[in-house]
């Protein structure tokens, strides 16, 4: 059985008091969710003291993005072996601000895929469509190039110890989320889509889902066979949020 992702993406948030409280928080009840495996992405610059900070390793931590450089001029960049050093497990690449704000490519990002295999880390890749892209029925087009550029990088066995997160652009941050029959028909695509003749990575590859997850509507969401959890992003800023979520995913693997 896959186990379920719930991973905080706090992006441009949060600072050295929030990140206490909210390791601590998340510590003391850890032990009521070992049906899900737990990751927080801070920004990058707290990542060395939420290392020093957590006290058990069912807590991981992920970067919100890495270069495909792994040295030289490249000033503000940070190289996978350094967010390996200071302690991370998970990157987050591909994520449709990044792909937006920072004219990010598929082919950059599967560099940057690439690059993380071969330094031990996993990466998150994110995907999606746009509102217009969705409304002209192109949303397994757009899944596929997306996915199409990694695979020709990095070859079918690409998906292997990665994870993929679905977030249709048009739900992020808006308070507006795909449906779970919605995400499950995407979700189910994209499962089939990485196969490739590799039946195995399909069945174990985790996709989550993200897009205006919450407390209230997690639920529906993990019930659903082929969503394994979530990529959060403002409900992860509050830890009883965070937590909710979390137990959400675990309800849905214990039926």
């Amino acid at each position: 059985m896959r186990r379920s992702l719930i991973m905080g993406n706090w992006k441009l948030n949060g600072s050295l008091s929030m990140l206490a409280e909210f390791i601590t928080s998340l510590s003391d009840q850890i032990d009521a969710l070992k049906m899900c495996d737990i990751a927080i992405a801070p920004p990058a610059v707290y990542l060395h003291e939420a290392k020093k900070q957590l006290k058990n390793d069912r807590i991981s931590l992920a970067a919100q993005n890495v270069d495909f450089n792994t040295g030289g001029a490249f000033t503000g960049e940070l190289s996978p072996q350094m967010l390996k050093e200071v302690g991370a497990k998970y990157v987050i690449i591909g994520h449709s601000e990044r792909r937006s704000y920072h004219q990010e490519t598929n082919e950059g990002i599967a560099k940057k895929f690439a690059l993380l295999k071969e330094t031990g880390l996993i990466p998150v890749l994110c995907i999606g469509e746009s509102e217009t892209e969705n409304a002209q029925g192109l949303t397994q087009t757009i899944c596929a190039k997306q996915l199409d550029a990694i695979l020709a990088k990095c070859g079918p066995d690409a998906f292997k110890n990665s994870v993929i997160a679905y977030e249709p652009i048009w739900a992020i941050g808006t308070g507006k989320a795909a449906t779970a029959s919605e995400a499950q028909k995407v979700h189910a695509f994209i499962r089939q889509h990485v196969s490739k003749g590799k039946d195995e990575i399909a069945k174990t590859v985790i996709i989550q889902y993200g897009g205006s997850v919450n407390a209230s509507n997690a639920d529906e969401f993990f019930a659903e066979k082929d969503i394994d959890g979530a990529l959060v992003g403002g409900a992860s800023l509050k830890v009883n949020d965070f937590l909710k979520i979390a137990q959400s995913a675990v309800a849905a693997k214990t039926f």
